[in-house]
């Protein structure tokens, strides 16, 4: 008890620069290729030091890569792709642990865009316009929500995983009494990822207090993690200043989508829009938290929370909708409503396992979170903008043409973030793996997600393109729309191992803290993206009479 009760004055003295032990964490594009099949940290000591003989018990403690799965030598490249492709459904240990996380991320991640689908459904019935409007309104929110919720919750499940692993690690070790292992990992938390903070990150010294307290106090069995609190008031900041930047600007996105003053889409779309902009406080604190709950590796809470919202979403629609004839502006009321349940879920679950308010401002990492944050939000803006331009141009076209692209976009998203379930699976194991230093499972499970990636894009390519054949009629009854829906299918449907397999590379990314090639690499693509798209719009006129003809021979062949 008094080794436990010392625990944290003597890591503190440990901290000394004398005494100094300096563990150095490989680069992950080396790795494999440097190392061979047995991929350790490399260890350096002072001479003279005293910890020479306890790093030594580490390195024999440490089990060679060959006792277990073997990684393959040399360059890996497509390799990895095939690396024991016969045990690619096999629910071993890492099997099991990606399924426990993926597959409750992936129901999750659905869920939203499944409701999304309902809405468009309920709307749909309304008319071609509303239906329309909903699409603009809902575009331009995702274009503004994205912005901030994509590198908060990207870089909040990489921060908690990595600062859960190591405290997990240290309570562990002063459980032992092993001071001299717990003052190593200390020293080695400031190199966990490029994107670190330069001052001491004192998770250690936070999170052990925190468990001694509670050793006292049987009341409290949370901990502290910098990350959390710093991640729920980034989300809440964000969340406020995008409501009220949305509402002062509806009219002014509006109009840049294409719908202008006197198209009877403003109406409507403004009203939605306005209303929907409430709700961002809500969605930005929401994700935040859902993102803490994946870096400890729970997507079960996030999931029960998301259902418990989507359906109070599915309930209230024909509601407020219908009976209270009340259009578009109740399907954005019941949307608001379950956007702030899933909220109070989360936060109150949250409340119990980890303390949110910070013993001193000083230990938010708000610095760490903005220098990652910054560097995805290139990405993000890539990627939303490709989506935002898109649904200009079919606005541009009018309504039949918006509420086509409203279903197949809805239908695109509903499909193709299945697979980011695995991607959040590969995130959190490798942040986790990389903070605990077992390299081993870093390319185990690399390897293992990439290849299920390509499975599930395959299986969603076939589903998609066999159902929504023969089941479009459940979003709207107008034969123009359907006939636009059901040229653009095969397209959709076609995408789907590509959509799958970019996800993943994404959370491998993301788990590795290899931010800049993500932003690198997708800001290039969408930048080629936006310039084709931009030049089929040029040639808009003659694209339309090549088509007014596939049309017609379309018809022709089917009355023949």
């Amino acid at each position: 008890m008094e080794n436990k009760s010392n625990a944290p004055d003597i890591m503190s003295q440990r901290h000394s620069e004398e005494n100094a032990v300096s563990i150095q964490v490989p680069d992950t594009k080396t790795t494999a290729e440097e190392n061979g099949s047995n991929l350790q940290p490399s260890v350096e000591v002072p001479e003279g030091s005293t910890e020479a003989g306890t790093v030594e018990a580490d390195r024999d403690n440490l089990q060679p890569l060959s006792t277990a799965t073997e990684i393959p030598r040399g360059k890996t490249g497509l390799r990895l792709f095939f690396w024991n492709i016969r045990c690619v459904f096999k629910l071993d240990e890492l099997g099991s642990e990606i399924a426990r996380m993926a597959i409750p991320a992936a129901l999750a991640l659905a869920a939203d865009p499944l409701a999304s689908l309902v809405d468009t459904a309920f709307i749909g019935q309304i008319g071609s316009v509303e239906l329309a409007a909903v699409g603009v309104s809902i575009a331009i929110f995702n274009q503004i929500s994205k912005v901030a919720i994509y590198p908060l919750v990207s870089v909040t499940t990489s921060f908690v995983a990595e600062e859960d692993a190591i405290c997990s690690r240290i309570v562990e070790e002063q459980e032992r009494g092993d001071i001299e292992k717990t003052s190593a990992m200390n020293k080695g938390m400031n190199e966990l990822s490029p994107c670190n903070d330069s001052e001491k990150t004192r998770c250690s010294l936070s999170c052990v207090a925190s468990r001694f307290t509670n050793q006292s106090s049987p009341r409290i069995k949370r901990k502290y993690i910098s990350s959390v609190s710093s991640a729920l008031v980034v989300g809440a900041t964000l969340g406020v200043l995008q409501a009220i930047f949305l509402i002062l600007a509806a009219k002014f996105f509006l109009h840049i989508m294409g719908v202008k003053s006197g198209s009877p889409m403003l109406p409507p779309a403004y009203r939605y829009l306005t209303l929907r902009s409430l709700g961002a406080p809500a969605v930005l604190l929401s994700l935040a938290m859902q993102g803490v709950f994946r870096g400890f590796k729970d997507t079960k809470t996030p999931l029960y929370a998301t259902v418990a919202g989507d359906v109070t979403n599915i309930i209230l629609d024909p509601i407020l909708i219908y009976v209270m004839r009340m259009g578009v502006t109740g399907a954005a009321i019941a949307h608001v409503v379950s956007q702030y349940l899933i909220t109070v879920i989360l936060l109150s679950r949250l409340i119990k396992q980890v303390d949110i308010v910070p013993p001193n401002i000083k230990d938010l990492k708000f610095s760490r979170f903005l220098r990652c944050g910054f560097l995805l939000l290139a990405r993000v803006v890539a990627v939303t903008f490709c989506v935002t331009l898109a649904a200009s141009l079919a606005a541009h076209h009018g309504s039949i043409s918006m509420a086509a692209f409203q279903i197949c976009l809805q239908l695109w998203l509903a499909t193709s973030l299945l697979a980011d379930g695995l991607a959040v699976a590969g995130q959190a194991i490798l942040a986790s793996a990389f903070a605990r230093g077992d390299y081993r499972k870093v390319v185990a499970a690399t390897s293992r997600v990439l290849q299920l990636s390509i499975v599930l894009g395959v299986a969603l390519s076939l589903l998609l393109g066999f159902v929504m054949e023969f089941g479009s009629r459940i979003f709207t009854k107008d034969v123009q729309v359907l006939k636009i829906v059901h040229k653009a299918i095969p397209f959709i449907a076609a995408t789907q191992p590509i959509n799958s397999l970019a996800f993943v590379f994404d959370g491998v990314n993301f788990g590795a803290s290899d931010y800049t090639f993500s932003a690198y690499s997708m800001a290039s693509c969408g930048g080629s993206h936006q310039h084709s798209e931009l030049n089929i719009s040029l040639f808009e006129p003659r694209v339309h009479r090549h088509m007014d003809r596939v049309d017609n021979l379309y018809d022709s062949s089917h009355l023949s």
